[in-house]
């Protein structure tokens, strides 16, 4: 994978033929503002920490898992992401764990991860139901893996671009 930072200072404008025909509303014109960009999705974003290997996992796995394309990513670092959590009422800052943001209704730590299993194909909707474990050990868990995500599974300098196949669904542009 070709990396690059996850803002896109000196990024160069795309041509319009250079942009994906369907993109989830159209997301990586560059010409666009993140507000435009946002107002446009459709479907449930998902939040994660851009330069974090376990997010990044995260995110190819859901990829994999999610054969319709129902889930769009964008990283939190981004200027797209931080659009997303000011819509939602969430400060735009907030890197502590990933955030799905499904309509009006947003979830955060364990309640996002479970609430994302429910929208894959195979047996991963069938982890739902632990939703119904208390909260406070759900998230204890979710915080006690994310403390030590980057000691355990390593950091990256920069985002990584996606792949072909699935950049139109990355709401970033600088990814694309």
């Amino acid at each position: 994978m070709v990396e690059i930072p996850v803002t896109a200072a000196g990024e160069e404008p795309r041509t319009p033929d250079e942009a994906p025909a369907e993109s989830g509303g159209d997301a990586l014109d560059t010409d666009r503002p993140p507000a435009e960009v946002v107002d446009d999705v459709d479907r449930p974003v998902l939040l994660f920490d851009g330069v974090c290997n376990l997010c990044n996992w995260s995110v190819r796995t859901v990829v994999r898992l999610d054969r319709d394309g129902t889930v769009l990513f964008a990283p939190l670092q981004s200027d797209v992401g931080q659009e997303v959590l000011s819509r939602v009422g969430m400060d735009p800052d907030y890197f502590d764990s990933v955030v799905l943001v499904d309509g009006d209704d947003h979830y955060t730590k364990s309640e996002a991860v479970l609430q994302v299993c429910r929208l894959l194909d195979g047996p991963v909707p069938l982890l739902y139901p632990l939703v119904y474990l208390p909260e406070g050990l759900r998230d204890g868990a979710y915080d006690l893996v994310g403390e030590y995500r980057y000691e355990v599974f390593g950091k990256q300098e920069s985002c990584p671009v996606p792949e072909d196949d699935v950049r139109e669904r990355f709401l970033e542009r600088s990814l694309a």
